[in-house]
């Protein structure tokens, strides 16, 4: 029988189908572009071929194209034949496509203890944005690094799983294993997006911001746009050369790769990293039209219309609290929903009373937020945006001290000499 590259075996005949497939898979877990069409090219050498049905659902599902996902998520659910693995990866794949996400978390995990090296499957639980990063639950670092540790003796040096788990290392504030994790990883696949994601945010960690910026500027070159991670890989470029003032670099990059206009990443990296830079940029003094807040906000209403997804939420609360519109601030602090929408409304709340600079407010919601602001999602980095906003909160009421103190305390690596936030 065929096999995937991780020694699965595959129900289809096919080698033409096989080989599609496995590429396509290989694309995904590098985070490149092409995805879709190996998955496509599966599915036509192989109408029958469950596995590529699904992956394609599960690609325009974590792209946020909802209109795309129902037909091969049928299509997935009508083949017959399937081994009792690729039964199991349908049904759960299934559950999340169909709103069940509780159900097929637990449907995936149980699928994993039988199936531990059904890579795609483990995809979907690691990472800042996957199902553990985005429970909503206290402690999900730590159960990020607990799943990656406990499936590490089955995947050994995999260039794939090896980034997966430097990031659950580094995100659980293992910076030292994490260092030497995500060079094993690189040295798998030196093309693999997640990685030199993974290694930039072991800069962001390290302070290393120069040696960032050439690094990732310098991978980038070549990187496809329709790559999942190249608006998000631009935005860590676009924040390195906030820090260190090349503001004609930052626009630029803003412009051509981050904009809702020329970017085809996904809607939620495009939303939350262009509210995350123009926020940033803001608190280290830089003027910010007010269409740019503007644009934001109008697609955040767009994409993001019913609150639900906590980070996607604080994001977008930020926009329309820096956009003026009221109504849509509003709208999210009364009907956020979810295990983190407590703090999902104290920073909405929070932001409200930013954008009309009443810094004692803004202050007390951000004190409730920063009690475990992990829970909305994302990573240490984008979540700093966290941190200088209450920095930025207690400098404006004139206590210096104390957000140095802060900063000193919880993000000691971060630039804090009085420039980060003002």
């Amino acid at each position: 029988m065929l096999e995937d590259r991780y020694g699965n075996t595959l129900s289809s005949t096919s080698q033409a189908a096989r080989d599609a497939y496995v590429d396509g898979l290989d694309r995904t877990l590098a985070a490149a572009g092409g995805s879709k069409q190996k998955f496509e090219a599966a599915i036509e050498a192989d109408p029958s071929f469950a596995l590529a049905h699904i992956a394609l659902a599960r690609h325009h599902q974590v792209w946020g194209n909802r209109d795309g996902v129902a037909a091969p998520l049928k299509a997935a659910l009508a083949c017959t034949g399937l081994s009792d693995r690729e039964a199991s990866h349908v049904n759960a794949f299934s559950l999340l496509m169909s709103g069940k996400v509780g159900d097929g978390y637990r449907a995936i995990r149980a699928h994993l203890l039988d199936y531990p090296r059904d890579a795609l499957a483990a995809q979907s639980c690691t990472g800042v944005f996957s199902l553990i990063g985005f429970s909503g639950q206290p402690g999900r670092e730590a159960e990020l690094l607990a799943f990656t540790t406990q499936l590490a003796p089955h995947y050994g040096d995999d260039w794939w799983f090896m980034a997966q788990h430097a990031f659950s290392q580094m995100e659980a504030g293992q910076v030292g294993p994490a260092a030497a994790t995500i060079e094993t990883a690189i040295e798998g696949n030196p093309r693999n997006a997640n990685a030199s994601h993974i290694r930039s945010h072991l800069y962001y960690e390290n302070g290393e911001t120069e040696a960032g910026y050439r690094y990732l500027t310098d991978w980038m070159d070549g990187y496809e746009r329709e790559g999942m991670l190249h608006c998000h890989l631009c935005w860590h470029v676009a924040l390195w050369a906030l820090e260190q003032g090349d503001l004609d670099r930052m626009w630029a990059v803003i412009d051509a790769d981050l904009s809702p206009e020329r970017t085809v990443s996904p809607a939620l990296n495009v939303m939350t990293d262009m509210a995350s830079i123009l926020y940033r940029a803001e608190r280290r003094g830089v003027s910010i039209p007010p269409e740019r807040w503007a644009q934001v906000s109008a697609y955040a209403s767009e994409y993001f219309p019913s609150p639900g997804l906590s980070f996607a939420d604080v994001h977008a609360a930020l926009a329309h609290a820096m956009a003026g519109r009221s109504g849509a601030l509003t709208k999210i602090i009364e009907k956020a929903k979810g295990p983190a929408a407590d703090i999902v409304r104290d920073l909405a709340q929070a932001f409200r009373a930013i954008a009309v600079q009443d810094w004692p407010e803004a202050e007390s919601h951000l004190l409730v937020a920063l009690r475990d602001h992990a829970r909305i999602g994302g990573s240490r980095a984008q979540r700093d945006l966290v941190e200088f906003a209450m920095a930025s909160t207690l400098l404006r009421q004139g206590r210096g001290a104390e957000a140095r103190r802060l900063l000193s305390m919880r993000r000691p690596m971060a630039t804090h000499d009085g420039s980060v936030v003002q």
